[in-house]
């Protein structure tokens, strides 16, 4: 039977209050026990069940929200505001690619017209004015080629297949648009790979000769023990794995189906997660800070002179006449909306974007420390457990002050060692952590280990060639 199938019959007859064992589930549901497994594994990868073992062994399926998924919501709501940001980061990215030149450049053009032609009518009539126009038309040619050659798709850097390179550190050259979303938004960073996590715990069970323990899925990615369990669930309906448990009560996972190979040599074992690049707070913008000064500049002239334009009531008719040979007295034309409240609004918000970035990076700065704290507190615990050696208070604070650089706080680091199943112990009057879920399932991945046969590695002989078209 199908694993949805059985599980779709376990959920109309299983107490979804109670925990729940193979023989219990194939009882109820009138199930073959290996159906009944089967079932039970769907489950607890759908619903986010546990495992838990007793005394003499026996498996035990808990599931703690029952046949319900009350995470959903939680997780709709993360999905839909990530969705909404995503969105909004995206569309605020557009905006201010296809505005760049026009609200940096162009009204920075616009407004140093302005002052031009504001100074050559205060000089004599026929020098300054004759041959405006033409100043006029040099200024709004000079905006247009501006604009067509900074802004993408256009932009001379994705003209070719290849970026022009700097001749000083031979790297790509940063497009100025770039530059701009960089003091706006931050460097982008490239989307991470859903399925990186699948990959490596599948990794290190083909090195752990198809036995694996969740100590192991913890250490190669860094998740928790309430994430690692139902995934898990999910890989062994995925791969063809089963689940095991030792005498002692430890839980092993076996995929035998996933050692089959046509590589002689051992599978290397993949990094532990705190030996690859954690995700680290990159640099406010990027830029340097010739760069940055460079575009605050420009935004804060842009916006001077359109909060000068509101001010001086500065209408576009107002603004012609002082290209005119003989200008007209000018009467009020009512609020400068293109030369005053456009660049004044606009280089406001694009002041507001970074500011509200940096009161935000605290909090994410911090966010990161304690994901590295964790990571580092996980290190200790995995490390010291592989070497049979204590765990200690004093141990972890010191890992976690060498990750983060921050003393911890002694509930952060309780709540952490809990997490991972650890209890207090007093031994010779020192207190040391005992983790005895992790103990007893280190203990079977290994026996398991020791038993396995290479002959799980072995193909057959091979009987057909698409090469040869022969049968041997």
């Amino acid at each position: 039977m199908e694993s949805a199938k059985a599980a779709e019959v376990l959920r109309g007859k299983l107490d979804p209050k109670g925990s729940v064992t193979v023989a219990d589930a194939a009882a109820r549901g009138g199930l073959a026990l290996r159906d009944a497994e089967l079932g039970l594994q769907a489950l607890t990868h759908e619903y986010r069940g546990q495992l838990r073992v007793t005394n003499e062994g026996q498996l035990v399926y808990r599931f703690p929200h029952g046949f319900d998924k009350p995470w959903e919501t939680r997780d709709r709501v993360d999905r839909a505001l990530a969705a909404a940001g995503h969105g909004f980061v995206t569309t605020m990215r557009f905006v201010a690619r296809a505005w760049i030149t026009i609200v940096l450049l162009g009204y920075t053009a616009i407004f140093v017209s302005l002052l031009i032609a504001m100074t050559m009518a205060s000089r004599d009539n026929n020098s300054s004015r004759r041959g405006g126009g033409g100043l006029a038309y040099v200024l709004m040619r000079a905006l247009a080629d501006a604009f067509f050659w900074t802004s993408r798709p256009y932009s001379y850097a994705y003209v070719g297949a290849r970026a022009p390179v700097s001749r000083r550190n031979n790297e790509p050259e940063v497009p100025l648009y770039e530059k701009v979303n960089r003091f706006l938004f931050g460097i982008t960073q490239p989307p991470g790979d859903p399925r990186e996590s699948e990959r490596l715990v599948i990794a290190a069970i083909r090195a752990g000769k198809g036995r694996i323990g969740l100590a192991d899925v913890m250490r190669v990615t860094g998740l928790t023990r309430e994430q690692a369990d139902p995934m898990m669930a999910r890989l062994m309906l995925d791969y063809e794995g089963d689940v095991d448990v030792s005498e002692e009560g430890g839980i092993v996972y076996r995929f035998p189906a996933m050692r089959k190979t046509t590589n002689d040599a051992p599978e290397p074992e993949p990094k532990p997660v705190w030996e690859r690049a954690i995700n680290e707070l990159g640099p406010f913008t990027g830029n340097s800070f010739g760069a940055n000064f460079a575009i605050f500049a420009l935004n804060w002239f842009n916006l001077v002179m359109g909060a000068w334009s509101i001010e001086h009531g500065m209408t576009i008719e107002r603004f012609m006449t002082l290209f005119q040979r003989h200008p007209l007295p000018v009467l009020d034309t009512g609020m400068p909306i293109v030369l005053g409240v456009i660049p004044l609004v606009f280089s406001t918000f694009l002041f507001a974007i970074p500011i509200a970035r940096a009161f935000g990076r605290p909090f994410a700065a911090q966010k990161a420390k304690r994901e590295k704290g964790r990571i580092a507190v996980l290190q200790v615990v995995l490390e010291r457990l592989r070497a049979k050696r204590p765990v200690q208070d004093a141990i972890v604070a010191d890992a976690w002050k060498r990750a983060t650089g921050d003393t911890p706080d002694s509930m952060a680091l309780t709540r952490e060692l809990t997490s991972l199943g650890g209890d207090v112990e007093m031994e010779s009057g020192q207190a040391r952590w005992r983790f005895v879920d992790l103990e007893t399932e280190a203990a079977a991945v290994e026996a398991e280990r020791e038993a396995a046969s290479e002959e799980e590695r072995k193909l057959e002989e091979v009987v057909f060639s698409t090469e040869s078209k022969e049968i041997h």
